[in-house]
């Protein structure tokens, strides 16, 4: 036979003297009744404790694959920015090649256009990283963008403390700068 529990009280249990009174009655039922609502409240306020506990760890649960997402797409930012750090002075010295015009073009056409080729193709794997060059010439000197190299003295008013020279070119990740540009400022006297 089951174990009773003791909460599982009937009415068969109680059990009622013939000298009880009707109040006496109606107050051992009062007594029941009062026992029977505390109980129920504190089921409720158990059950209550239990949603509460539950909902929080749900929303930490939520919160914790949201950081965990994130930090993964940092990571994976983190690779992605080393990669094209190393892949940046390959682009400068490609760049520097092209510019000596004379020795680039005494070279043998086909091996230039293959060089070119290679040279583009670092451009489109800057490109599909979300790596754009920060436009400088001309532009207003920011401290915080640009790493200011040399000030030139410039004769025109309107060329003070705007950038004269790109010695090394800066790019941008999205819109976080991964390479200062230096430059040289003008400085009107």
């Amino acid at each position: 036979m089951p174990e009773k529990n003791p909460h599982d009280e009937t009415d068969e249990d109680i059990v009622y003297d013939s000298s009880d009174t009707s109040e006496g009655v109606n107050s051992g039922l009062a007594l029941k009744i009062k026992k029977v609502k505390e109980e129920l409240k504190n089921c409720q306020k158990g059950k209550q404790e239990y949603l509460d506990g539950w909902q929080r760890a749900k929303a930490d649960f939520i919160n914790y694959k949201k950081r965990s997402e994130e930090s993964k797409k940092e990571l994976a930012q983190y690779a992605s920015e080393n990669i094209i750090m190393e892949i940046i002075p390959i682009v400068d010295n490609f760049e520097q090649a092209f510019k000596n015009k004379e020795v680039w073009e005494s070279v043998d056409e086909n091996w230039r256009k293959g060089i070119e080729m290679i040279h583009s193709q670092l451009i489109g794997v800057l490109k599909r990283n979300n790596v754009t060059e920060i436009e400088s010439l001309g532009h207003e000197f920011d401290p915080m963008i640009h790493e200011s190299v040399e000030t030139v003295k410039v004769e025109d008013e309107n060329d003070n403390n705007k950038i004269i020279e790109v010695l090394q070119k800066g790019y941008k990740m999205g819109a976080k700068v991964i390479r200062h540009p230096n430059v040289k400022v003008g400085k009107f006297e």
